[in-house]
């Protein structure tokens, strides 16, 4: 059995990497062996081993199946801006045929569990003419949404939802993840996002200081998902 999903966010900074790691080790408890990916990162940190970025490098500590960094990240910038302005100021040409063969050879591993996260929102640009959601569209994956529950999350993730069934992909699942608790009429925010998500809620993550893998696995109900 194997299952892959592409991570997606209704924005940036909604905790994608957190819920992430935390189905990786969910399915890791699970028995499952576990893989996960970033096809693009920007943000990343100089290291004498190159540049590094914390969001693969959690990927990695969650991934049972052991692969070099650049083939789990094999596009990094520096920069912590939007990953078409970073390509473009190292004079990298970034499309979706350039991150196809890393990806589909992510998949080739076959772990039991496979995710492949992407960068901010769902129409992330890659080039001028080229988002993020087209490598989703060519590896045909289905979707597991990250909703970053704060004022205005609502229409965030029902536009992101919209855009994923128009593009022809399967929404598999999504996660709340709590980033203001202090969010006005939390629970009928909550309330109102299952009624009207065309997909199982996963899991709701609280915000808790010092969050982990292994918190967040505590949240998320694997079994909602179609492996």
């Amino acid at each position: 059995m194997t299952a892959a999903f592409f991570i997606a966010g209704t924005d940036t900074d909604v905790g994608k990497t957190t819920v992430a790691a935390g189905l990786l080790h969910a399915a890791r408890l699970n028995g499952l062996s576990t893989l996960g990916a970033k096809p693009v990162a920007s943000g990343c940190d100089v290291t004498p081993k190159g540049l590094r970025n914390s969001d693969a490098l959690a990927l990695i500590a969650e991934s049972s199946v052991k692969l070099p960094y650049e083939q789990v990240n094999p596009f990094a910038f520096e920069p912590a801006i939007a990953p078409h302005l970073a390509a473009r100021e190292a004079g990298v040409a970034l499309g979706v045929q350039g991150l196809l063969a890393p990806m589909r050879h992510i998949l080739a591993q076959q772990a039991d569990f496979t995710l492949i996260e992407g960068a901010g929102g769902w129409r992330v640009p890659l080039s001028d003419q080229a988002n993020l959601s087209d490598l989703a569209m060519a590896l045909k994956l289905p979707v597991i949404l990250v909703v970053g529950v704060r004022l205005g999350c609502i229409s965030h993730a029902l536009l992101s939802a919209e855009a994923i069934a128009r593009d022809g992909l399967h929404l598999a699942g999504w996660v709340a993840n709590v980033i203001d608790s202090k969010t006005s009429r939390l629970e009928e925010n909550l309330a109102t996002l299952a009624e009207r998500l065309p997909a199982p809620c996963l899991g709701r993550v609280p915000r808790i200081r010092g969050i982990s893998a292994e918190l967040v696995a505590g949240y998320i109900e694997l079994d909602l998902l179609d492996l």
